[in-house]
């Protein structure tokens, strides 16, 4: 005679499976607010010009030392700005990218 094994013996406990998903997507959503609502700063040129942004990449200041503005080389203030907003904007996605790493375990989910 065989031995039954009892039921669900080897199978993932499905709704063990939703609740663990429903704690990481609502861990993601507050980790999401929290980035978003934090402040990044960037600079170019050994801090002439410095950018602060928040975590929605909204520039939420740009400062310029007065030794940065040279009215007959617009262009090399122009380049100084783009400069610290990329470098702003690479800070912002890095950390996201990090922190939301961290909730997944690595693992590839689309859209974030």
């Amino acid at each position: 005679m065989k031995a039954r094994m009892p039921a669900g013996f080897g199978r993932p406990d499905m709704n063990a499976l939703m609740r663990q998903a429903q704690k990481m997507q609502d861990d993601m959503k507050a980790k999401q607010a929290e980035l978003e609502a934090a402040e990044y700063t960037g600079s170019a040129s050994g801090e002439m010009v410095t950018v602060k942004m928040n975590g929605k990449h909204e520039v939420l200041s740009i400062s310029i030392k007065p030794e940065a503005v040279d009215p007959d080389d617009i262009e090399m203030l122009e380049d100084l700005v783009a400069a610290a907003i990329n470098a702003t904007v690479k800070q912002v996605d890095e950390t996201a990218e990090a922190e939301m790493g961290k909730l997944t375990g690595g693992l590839n989910i689309p859209g974030l």
